[in-house]
């Protein structure tokens, strides 16, 4: 007897299949059907609601981020898609594999512009634009198959977000089950020849650098050796904070990494935009010879290497490293670099209270805890002032620098690691886009710790308007409610703190508890420097 299975069903068999546990959602009448096949799952998928769209896409982001794995989200069509875009951009930035799930008005409704519930002009063309990889699925046959090519785009070659909308009609259509198994994710094979050319060029270096960005996550054993191999410091910026340990003497921040830019002769880019040489740090140094190793051909044309190796990291600095070893030995350079790194430290003691503030929040971090970054001052000088010590425990929204995106892309992270501590940062103005899911956290038991530093006003933007503007300043102030109260009043804890000791004993309460929290710290506007020059030092592109 043929079973028939409605698209709904399908695509949640294919879910399963695919290994996908949790779905972050907000139902809606076009998804309905979705959302009974999943209740009908038997428990295999859970389904984590959020307050506001674009905070179930910004958890679906933080899981993605903290596992490395798809993180899957549903919305409805038209205004739903368009509120959750801002997560799906930042996925698309930060290299993360996310799916998100739409669906889309009846189909005899499609491309006419008659005005129907939650019509987008072309909605599949905005998916495509944002995404990628977006398709529609038209027909319950397609869903098993669109959904299964869905889930490869987003893992396979640099990962990255795809999308699937299905009409509201189709979705709840059926047809004979058609079973499509998971797609392999095969990478590329580094080519032996460009290997053997980017060892070459690094046979005779006196001075390489190694830059690593979230591409380098899954090689950080081998990103280590070629370092020692070289003796080279591994600078991260944002999404490589990890792939070497902070501690280690050759794991260096950004702005421990500039004070050797200047005399770098080959600069080694491992799953990295290289973000720093063409916009944060000044021009090149003259006859530098770069090397770049990226799962992504494009980077190739994008950044003009000497030598690209186009190769997943792992395999690719791994086959680096077996071609460099019958080199002699290079001097030891590991308390050069220790002497660089504490010296750098103690200038950067200038960033006053937003590193006391830091360094409050690692001591009490377990080794193994989350720290999720923002866009505030704080989160700006974590760049350079908070230690990492694993791959994938700084976790960022990269280049697309989303506001708000800090507390809800942690409560994903929670979600996919609810053993483990995460910490969210966030300016009062930041925080406040997504505090409807203090509401999230305590319905379903996410206890990240929040701490908010308020100084009432869109601090950076402030800053700027005072300073470029001769003082004219406008929409940058806040009123801000009570934030330690608020929490209490959604059924968190609240604490309050007025400086990095109260701050450092809030936290380990809060830790001790295990329950979502607020920690709000009152901040004075400035007051200490700005950690843009530590990010962007003296570059005539800062402008």
């Amino acid at each position: 007897m043929t079973e028939y299975r409605s698209t709904a069903e399908a695509i949640v068999q294919s879910l399963i299949g695919h290994g996908v546990d949790t779905v972050f959602a907000i139902p809606g009448v076009q998804t309905y059907p979705l959302f009974d096949a999943i209740a009908r799952s038997a428990g295999a998928i859970s389904v984590i609601g959020a307050r506001h769209e674009q905070s179930v896409a910004y958890m679906a982001f933080g899981y993605a981020q903290a596992t490395g794995r798809t993180g899957v989200y549903s919305v409805v069509p038209g205004p739903g898609f368009l509120n959750a875009s801002a997560a799906l951009i930042s996925a698309y930035g930060a290299s993360a594999p996310v799916l998100c799930i739409t669906g889309e008005i009846p189909s005899r409704f499609i491309g006419k512009g008659l005005g129907h519930l939650h019509e987008l002009p072309d909605q599949l063309a905005t998916m495509r634009s944002l995404t990628k990889w977006a398709a529609m699925i038209e027909h319950p046959a397609q869903a098993s198959e669109l959904t299964a090519r869905a889930l490869y785009h987003a893992r396979s070659g640099r990962p990255r977000p795809a999308a699937i909308a299905v009409p509201w009609d189709v979705l709840a259509a059926a047809a004979p089950a058609v079973e499509v198994p998971p797609v392999p994710v095969r990478p590329p094979s580094p080519d032996p020849e460009a290997v053997v050319r980017a060892a070459a060029l690094l046979a005779g270096a006196k001075n390489p650098m190694i830059m690593v960005g979230s591409g380098a996550r899954g090689a950080a054993r081998e990103v280590g050796e070629l370092a020692r191999m070289l003796q080279a410091p591994v600078v991260s910026f944002r999404g490589g904070r990890g792939v070497v340990d902070d501690d280690d003497p050759y794991g260096f921040t950004c702005a421990e990494g500039f004070e050797r830019w200047a005399g770098t002769d080959v600069l080694v880019g491992i799953g990295s935009r290289l973000e720093l040489t063409w916009y944060r740090w000044p021009d090149p140094p003259a006859g530098l010879r770069v090397v770049l190793i990226d799962i992504d051909p494009k980077q190739a044309a994008r950044l003009e290497p000497d030598v690209a190796v186009v190769a997943d990291a792992r395999e690719a600095t791994s086959a680096l490293v077996r071609e460099l070893a019958a080199d002699p030995a290079r001097p030891d350079r590991a308390a050069e670099f220790r002497d660089l790194k504490e010296r750098k430290a103690r200038e950067i003691r200038d960033l006053g209270a937003s590193l006391e503030y830091l360094e409050a929040i690692r001591a009490a971090l377990p080794a193994d805890g989350f720290f999720v970054e923002e866009i505030c001052q704080v989160g700006f000088a974590s760049y350079v002032g908070f230690p990492v010590h694993q791959p994938r425990q700084f976790v960022t929204c990269g280049h697309q620098g989303t506001l708000g995106f800090g507390y809800p892309t942690a409560l994903g992270v929670k979600a996919a690691f609810p053993e483990r501590a995460v910490v969210s940062v966030a300016g009062d103005g930041g925080f406040m886009f997504g505090i409807g899911e203090l509401a999230t956290a305590v319905q379903y038991d996410l206890p990240v710790i929040a701490v908010v530093f308020n100084n009432n006003a869109y601090g950076n933007v402030l800053l700027d308007q005072i300073r470029l503007f001769e003082g004219r300043e406008l929409g940058a102030r806040l009123r801000n409610p009570d934030f330690a109260a608020v929490a209490e009043a959604f059924g968190a804890a609240g604490y309050r703190a007025r400086d990095p000791g109260e701050l450092a004993a809030a936290l380990t309460k809060a830790l001790a508890e295990d329950r979502p929290a607020v920690i709000e710290v009152k901040t004075e506007l400035g007051g200490s420097a700005s950690p843009w020059k530590y990010v962007m030092p003296a570059s005539r592109k800062a402008s």
